[in-house]
């Protein structure tokens, strides 16, 4: 029987059990995709920004993605006064391109907040 370390048996188990895919994106970063959603995975000690307040396990990293658009959705956060902490900036979600603003839950987990972007429309 093969051993695995924590991180091997954490992938295994998502994507045998949970059916999520682990893949690879820009800088080597790490996500667990799954349909349209992922969660970003953050390696300890090469974690990189932005990141959940105090980076430990049991820390959340998700990105959700808006069913109006981003702008209704920033104008939104600002109405209610929830800082956001970062963006617009485009980044790649679980399907292609997005563009996100990260905000922090009150546990101070990073949430982005996201929509699609077309890639046809990409430079």
């Amino acid at each position: 029987m093969a051993r695995f370390g924590p991180a091997t048996r954490l992938v295994l188990k998502r994507q045998q059990t949970l059916g999520m895919r682990l893949e690879t994106f820009g800088n080597g970063r790490l996500a667990f995709c799954f349909g349209r959603q992922k969660i970003n995975v953050h390696v300890r000690g090469h974690e990189f920004e932005p990141k959940a307040h105090l980076p430990v396990p049991g820390a959340l990293d998700l990105c959700f993605i808006v069913s109006g658009s981003l702008d209704e959705a920033i104008a939104r956060l600002h109405a209610q006064d929830w800082p956001i902490v970062e963006g617009p900036v485009q980044r790649t979600g679980a399907t292609g391109p997005i563009r996100s603003v990260y905000v922090r839950d009150p546990d101070l987990n990073l949430i982005e907040i996201s929509e699609p972007l077309d890639p046809a429309a990409q430079v």
